[in-house]
């Protein structure tokens, strides 16, 4: 059986499982649209977290940007399972003991202040919107070689599938279809690997064969993979990029910028009690870390598998790099994505694939520069595979997992904007006395709205996906971290506090970003290069939300002190919400 035919029906039995579920478990009321009723299993809750946290970026794009970037990549792998811990143990169990719908609904009860609660619902719109930017990408990524479409055309399809199933099911529905992607995306995921794996060292286990001797004979892995990067003029793939300051704030940048996403604290109000809160964070972590340590071991063998590829034998040999017209098809296949470009600059019918290392060398072997003018980072997991010529069944499992990893994030992201509408917009603030089955409308048209609004920058994304991803949790680290944290922490922290601080923290940080990325990504309209010389101190606008979480802190710490403490009973909330044991909280629950 071909490939495009084994895809789809890949494919297709997995969007029939997605469908199947979401109409069973359409969500009837409010709390069902919301947090799936508040009664969800500890560790399919952990599997759905774990689907909803192992977004496009960590499927698709992570191991493309560690496999182009090496080592100054692995502050995403450090970023993000680090900052999932923080969010389990710091903020998960306190935030469902308080037993509210959504992160605004605390903030806004927490500072006593509607002003407080909407300015918590623009935080986390924005944070929410550029993060779903990303899923996006990977959704018109993975259906644009799927289709074998262009990439426009990905990302309209994916808008479609989104719309049916989330719209429809609400967070139960999203709940037990995210269990499903969990299931799904991970086989995908570790399967190849092992293939693979096994094909350059011998070894079975990707994680062991990452540090392992290749399967020749010709020395450990990481070494080779070193020493061809050097050979054809790239940087050394295990020494650091970029500065050290970069590295460490774009560490500290993903792990609060983890901690504070909205759709990821969401799933822990989806449990029964406090302590199902805690476990299913654990068990979340489990499943996690089977991807989060294969991504280093994928991204590794294949870079050293497309550099073999392109480069056939010793560099500057004649007969030595890959004939375009002898190319596989998996090659043909990418560029009609547009997102693998060829430019045959000498016109000898070769494939010149080589770093500005080698530019002068190069020149003395007739190449006229790198023809391998675009591979973009997001289609490496994706065509590693195929690169690999594994068997057609793992290429169209790998396409069925990453649509479901950028699926069951967009998915947990749209249901967390459209709740910040319904619910904390208009029933928290402008019509108090809407019914029930309106809010409910209400969060499907929000959600809908959603949709359009994330499909249509997702044709426009300013980066790649972890790229892109990365700019969200910067704004979510500096708006909405620091204020959960201080409503729990700090008994002090008053309304005006935290209202200057998110505010100063989110401008703070989309100015930054918006400076170097063009205004509302608008291609064009940067104010100064995207590059680490023009950057501040050399922190790029990933980097950023750590320093502008600072800023945060401290503007509503001065603020704090300067105006009046909050009223008594709201100190006496964060000192019974701080309390391990309970199953309610202070307010009540629902």
């Amino acid at each position: 059986m071909d490939l495009k035919t084994t895809t789809f029906i890949v494919v297709g039995l997995s969007f029939a499982v997605y469908l199947y579920i979401a109409a069973r478990t359409r969500a009837k009321s409010t709390k069902e649209f919301y947090v799936a009723g508040g009664g969800v299993h500890p560790i399919l809750n952990g599997m759905a977290t774990g689907a909803d946290w192992m977004s496009a970026a960590s499927f698709i794009s992570m191991a493309g940007i560690i496999s182009f970037s090496g080592f100054g990549a692995s502050a995403y792998l450090m970023g993000w399972t680090g900052g999932y811990v923080l969010l389990a143990m710091l903020l998960a169990p306190y935030l469902r003991k308080y037993g509210k719908f959504t992160v605004p609904e605390f903030i806004g009860d927490r500072f006593y202040s509607k002003t407080a609660r909407g300015v918590a619902v623009l935080c986390l719109i924005v944070a929410s919107l550029t993060y779903v930017i990303g899923q996006m990408k990977g959704v018109g990524v993975a259906f644009s070689r799927f289709l074998e479409v262009p990439y426009n055309t990905g990302v309209y399809v994916g808008m479609g599938i989104v719309f049916v199933y989330a719209v429809l099911g609400g967070m139960k529905g999203i709940t037990y279809t995210q269990i499903a992607q969990y299931i799904v995306l991970i086989f995908a995921y570790t399967v190849p690997a092992i293939f693979i794996s096994m094909q350059l060292t011998g070894n079975p286990i990707p994680q062991l064969g990452l540090g392992g001797s290749l399967a020749d004979g010709s020395g450990y892995l990481l070494d080779k993979l070193d020493l061809i990067c050097k050979d054809l003029g790239f940087a050394q793939y295990t020494t650091q990029r970029g500065s050290l300051i970069n590295m460490f704030l774009l560490t500290m940048t993903l792990m609060i910028g983890t901690a504070g996403l909205p759709h990821v604290i969401t799933r822990f109000f989806t449990v029964p009690r406090v302590r199902d809160a805690r476990s299913s964070a654990g068990w979340a972590l489990v499943f996690i870390a089977i991807l989060y340590t294969t991504a280093p071991a994928v991204a590794a063998m294949a870079r050293i598998n497309l550099m073999h590829t392109i480069q056939t034998g010793p560099v500057g040999a004649a007969d030595a790099n890959l004939e375009y017209a002898k190319a596989p098809s998996w090659f043909k296949n990418w560029e009609k994505t547009g997102l693998l470009k060829f430019d045959d600059k000498n016109k000898d019918g070769r494939i010149q694939y080589y770093g500005k290392g080698l530019d002068a060398k190069a020149a003395e072997f007739g190449w006229q520069g790198n023809e391998l003018v675009k591979v973009d980072n997001d289609i490496m997991v994706l065509a590693n595979p195929e690169i690999a010529r594994l068997p057609n069944w793992v290429i169209a499992l790998v396409a069925a997992g990453g649509i479901a990893a950028a699926l069951s994030t967009a998915a947990g992201l749209l249901l967390a904007m459209s709740s910040a509408v319904s619910h904390d917009l208009l029933k928290g603030m402008f019509m108090p006395n809407i019914t029930e089955k309106s809010e409910l409308m209400a969060g499907r048209i929000a959600m809908a709205g959603a949709i359009l609004v994330a499909g249509f920058l997702g044709l426009n994304p300013p980066g790649f996906a972890a790229q892109v991803v990365a700019l969200a949790f910067g704004l979510a680290a500096s708006s909405i971290f620091p204020a959960i944290m201080m409503g729990i922490f700090n008994k002090r922290m008053n309304k005006q506090g935290a209202i200057a601080g998110m505010l100063v923290g989110l401008v703070a940080t989309l100015v930054y970003i918006f400076w170097f990325k063009g205004w509302f990504f608008i291609k064009g309209t940067n104010m100064a290069p995207d590059d680490a010389k023009h950057w501040l101190f050399g922190i790029s606008p990933g980097s950023f939300g750590a320093v502008a979480a600072l800023l945060n802190f401290f503007v509503a710490w001065v603020v704090s002190k300067m105006t009046p403490p909050p009223p008594d009973h709201i100190q006496h909330l964060v000192e019974d919400i701080r309390v391990p044991q309970g199953a309610k909280g202070a307010m009540g629950g629902h």
